[in-house]
Parts: C-alpha cells; structure tokens; sequence
C-alpha cells in the first residue's frame, strides 16, 4: 500500500510541474498580459526624412507580432507604446589626412513612454538610440534608407527588451 500511495504521490508531482523556455527573448505572463497597444511615433525632429516614420511604424509592431502572442489592439492594452522620433541627424565622425570629413554618422533618437496596465511598477519613459556610418564620399541619398533601416531595428531591438524581455 505505501508503495502505490509513494508512486502517485510522485506522479501527481511530476505531472503538475512545467517548465517553460522561450527562446524569442520574451518573458511575458500570458494569462496576466494578453494585449499591445502601440501608438504611431510621430517625428518631432528639426530634420526628417519622409519613410523614416512609416519604416520605425511598422518594425515596431512587427518586431511584438512576430516574437510574442501579444493581441495588438487600437486602445485600453494590457501594455502601452507610445513616444515620437526626437532627433535624427549627422555629423562629421572622421577627417580624412587632407583635412576634409572621411566619415558621417547619421543618428536616430527615439522617445518612449511604456505603460504596463498590468504591472504599473515597470512603467517607464526613456530615450533609445542608435547611429550607423557612412564614407563621405557617398551621398546621403544613396545610403539612407539602408542605414534608417538598420537603425530602426537597433532601436525596436532595444525598446523590445526594454518592456517584455527584463534584459
């Protein structure tokens, strides 16, 4: 008798525990947080580039629809994103040995208030942001939307371990 009651007692032990592993780098409670609002970050910045807004936009809530299960919905989310671009611009990074600029450094900022309905302790307002480089030789024409592009996602990669990944 004491061996049966040993062995369901184990049993109901093994099968009531569970491990869970996401390897997308979330680490959000789905049963507590079920939905995302995410706001249009409008540019605030003196300088702008037309697509800038639309290519953050959208890498934004691509960057939450693909690596969560997160609902994004139009309002009252269990989870809030909300900021606009505060800066975007270039400056001389390097001189070249005749005295002239060899390198630019084009730099985007982003401001971004998150609202955890959930856990209003993890709620925040902070700036991100990221900066790629270019040879002067080249025109800013030619390379921008490369490197708007790849700044976006540093930035979104950031914003996204900053509110549901608890780097």
């Amino acid at each position: 008798m004491i061996p049966l009651v040993f062995i369901t007692c184990h049993l109901l032990l093994l099968t009531s525990c569970q491990v869970s592993y996401t390897f997308n780098g979330a680490s959000i409670d789905y049963t507590k947080t079920k939905t995302i609002q995410i706001a249009d970050f409008p540019i605030r910045s003196n300088y702008v580039w037309g697509p800038m807004a639309s290519i953050f936009n959208n890498q934004l809530k691509d960057q939450y629809a693909n690596h969560t299960k997160l609902m994004q919905v139009k309002r009252n989310g269990d989870l809030k994103l909300e900021g606009e671009i505060t800066r975007y611009e270039q400056r001389n990074k390097s001189v070249s040995a005749e005295g002239s600029s060899a390198q630019v450094e084009l730099s985007m900022t982003v401001n971004v208030r998150f609202t955890n309905n959930v856990k209003h302790s993890d709620d925040f307002e902070k700036t991100f942001s990221a900066s790629q480089s270019y040879d002067s030789n080249l025109s800013l024409n030619s390379v921008q939307e490369e490197l708007v592009t790849q700044m976006v996602k540093d930035i979104t990669d950031q914003i996204f371990n900053a509110t549901v990944a608890n780097w």
